[in-house]
């Protein structure tokens, strides 16, 4: 798990530490029960004091990202993050968003992004379809 962390950027470092951990979980990137550093080994990769990254870990148990098994680690909650398709839809939207502006100044329609992304959707799954059948 690889965490980066602006000192300057005027956002709390436990903060920072929070939101990066929920877009890993939301996007699949830490799965439910994979384990996350313990707090004293993030600290020490961050260069943070270890109660910044305690008072992260609080705040992700609290909103049930994750739990903590006294004495055993933490650990990405079964369900994973209760937000987690609310930040996966922000993802997509955030990709949804570069894309329709790109093709807006490549003057593309509406219609011919939606058509091209049916047309590459087909063809991916065609793909995944075909490679399942190999192993076969």
């Amino acid at each position: 798990m690889i965490l980066h962390i602006a000192p300057k950027d005027g956002t709390p470092i436990y903060v920072q530490i929070v939101n990066q951990i929920k877009r890993l979980v939301a996007s699949g990137q830490l799965r439910p029960h994979e384990e996350l550093p313990p707090v004293r080994v993030l600290a020490a990769q961050l260069l943070i004091n270890p109660n910044t990254v305690a008072r992260a870990y609080r705040e992700l148990e609290s909103a049930g990202v994750v739990t903590t098994r006294i004495g055993a680690g933490t650990y990405v909650a079964e369900g994973g993050s209760p937000l987690a398709h609310r930040e996966r839809l922000r993802l997509l939207s955030d990709r949804v968003d570069g894309l329709l502006v790109e093709a807006d100044h490549l003057n593309f329609t509406l219609e011919e992004v939606v058509e091209l992304m049916r047309a590459r959707s087909e063809a991916l799954r065609g793909r995944k379809e075909g490679h399942h059948d190999d192993n076969a």
